[in-house]
């Protein structure tokens, strides 16, 4: 059966306490403060591990902008998430986020998932664009992938021609459902249409309007069960990344109750 992983950009709202007016900028500076601290990270990124076995699952997505981010991260900071996550039995499915638009930062973005042990990138990178050639050169060396995230694309087909034929099996796609949902594209559609570009699957479920507000499986617009049949069809090997960032309340009885259903959803 395919890995269920709790993507941990659901705890963004973590630190800035839940309270109103939403404000992502601020969350997730809020988060990254918390963890950045060299002597404090351990024992903090230790609760977090503990947090997400407590909510039944045994893998994670590390969110770069949240809790391991290269930008700040020392050798010391990425040994210690590594030590962490193999004395708990907590796999890393992939390091998730931003990974920079100069070669140096997309160096240090692979240098932090090979750290953690993590075997994919998913989510977004100007070098792609602009340096595709040293981004696969670099993702060979490190025997990574990448999965970039659909976020302003509208439609399956626009991520196809952004993977383009470049990719040599290396470069594919995070499908993220709320993100279409959020961009009015039917999320079956793109699953057949992507096909086996899809390498990372970030299962959200979204409200009506452009708001890209997360919520529990089942009170949004995203026909979840259908797009995991979808994936399961065309024999989909890959992660399913639990992900419901929420800033006005608590995630985790929904996070416990997503991970039901998927399991539900896949036998």
């Amino acid at each position: 059966m395919n890995q269920i992983a709790l993507h941990c950009s659901s705890f963004v709202g973590q630190q800035a306490g839940y309270q109103p007016p939403s404000d992502w900028g601020r969350a997730v500076r809020a988060l990254a403060d918390y963890y950045r601290p060299p002597e404090t990270f351990a024992s903090r990124f230790e609760r977090l591990i503990l947090r997400v076995r407590a909510l039944g699952y045994a893998a994670m997505d590390v969110w770069q902008a949240g809790q391991l981010d290269w930008q700040w991260a020392t050798g010391g900071q990425i040994r210690a998430a590594a030590e962490l996550l193999a004395r708990h039995g907590m796999a890393a499915t992939s390091l998730a986020g931003e990974f920079g638009s100069t070669r140096e930062e997309f160096q240090a973005a692979c240098r932090a998932a090979v750290g953690i042990g993590a075997p994919l990138l998913s989510g977004l990178t100007g070098l792609w664009f602009s340096d595709p050639a040293f981004v696969l050169r670099t993702l060979k060396e490190n025997n990574l992938k990448l999965a970039l995230e659909n976020h302003p694309e509208t439609t399956a087909q626009e991520m196809l021609a952004e993977i383009g034929g470049r990719g040599e099996g290396l470069v594919g796609t995070a499908l993220d459902t709320g993100w279409y949902a959020t961009r009015g594209f039917d999320v079956v559609r793109a699953v057949r249409e992507l096909g086996e570009r899809i390498l990372h699957v970030h299962l959200k479920d979204v409200l009506p309007g452009g708001g890209h507000v997360n919520c529990g499986y089942g009170r949004g617009i995203v026909p979840l069960r259908e797009v995991v049949g979808a994936l399961k069809e065309q024999g989909y090997p890959g992660v399913y990344s639990v992900e419901e960032h929420t800033l006005d309340h608590d995630p985790d009885e929904e996070l416990r109750a997503d991970r039901i259903l998927v399991q539900g959803w896949l036998a």
